[in-house]
């Protein structure tokens, strides 16, 4: 990754851990736990549908900053995404997470996600930047059921 490339993912990352967007409880929602016992990262999930679509989504939790910035980025890109869209996207965001871009996966199709890219290079790290879309695949397909990254 360039350095000017680089640096900017980082700022991104660094932003979304220190600010995360979306980050409250939201009442009245379909709600999945989520935990990364390797690390202690945790987070509560809430989705809101309506007719099929998210209509709100928000999280809550503690972790480091890959997996808070993962959540912020997440719950950002999926309001308004069908439940399809946003399980296409789910395995999108994860081919790039535990294989990298290498072609797969057109950063054109993950918009601001792809700022996540650079973590597969740390395999140690992937859990973390994956534990908000398992979660988020847990809340939609078996909501109530704790998820866990091992």
């Amino acid at each position: 990754m360039s350095g000017d490339l680089g640096d900017l993912y980082q700022e991104v990352i660094i932003d979304h851990g220190r600010q995360p967007r979306n980050f409250r409880k939201l009442d009245g929602a379909t709600q999945a736990e989520g935990f990364n016992p390797l690390c202690g990262d945790q987070l509560t999930l809430y989705v809101k549908l309506a007719d099929g679509r998210i209509a709100d989504i928000a999280f809550q939790g503690a972790g480091c900053a890959i997996s808070q910035a993962s959540a912020s980025l997440m719950t950002t890109a999926l309001k308004g995404k069908s439940e399809v869209e946003a399980l296409a996207l789910f395995g999108r965001v994860h081919a790039m997470l535990t294989e990298g871009l290498d072609g797969k996966v057109p950063p054109a199709e993950l918009g601001k996600l792809a700022v996540l890219s650079g973590v597969w290079e740390f395999p140690m790290r992937v859990k973390c930047a994956t534990l908000a879309w398992h979660t988020l695949r847990g809340a939609l397909q078996a909501p109530g059921e704790r998820v866990s990254t091992e």
